[in-house]
């Protein structure tokens, strides 16, 4: 199980599709920004690694493109074909 710790964070890997999972260019990725967020899915196209936050489709914040439920549609339709990809759920 890959658990790891950011800032005050800790998060756990759920997924890495076609190795999409590199924990050195998430860290330098990473913006406090994604705190708030239940999970932070990283898609990779054209070398560069995109960051993007999801609530649990419950959260009070949660609007249909930040609900978790919308990940597929979102990884379907924005980003590449194919494309390697994770998915990380925060733990604390």
């Amino acid at each position: 199980m890959d658990i790891f710790q950011v800032e005050e964070n800790q998060y756990k890997l759920i997924k890495s599709y076609r190795k999409g999972w590199k924990q050195n260019a998430f860290r330098k990725r990473y913006v406090d920004l994604l705190e708030k967020y239940d999970y932070i899915v990283g898609d990779w196209g054209y070398g560069q690694l995109r960051l993007k936050g999801f609530y649990e489709d419950t959260h009070e914040l949660a609007e249909r493109e930040t609900k978790y439920s919308f990940l597929e549609e979102y990884l379907s339709e924005y980003c590449n074909f194919g494309c390697a990809y994770f998915i990380l759920k925060k733990l604390s």
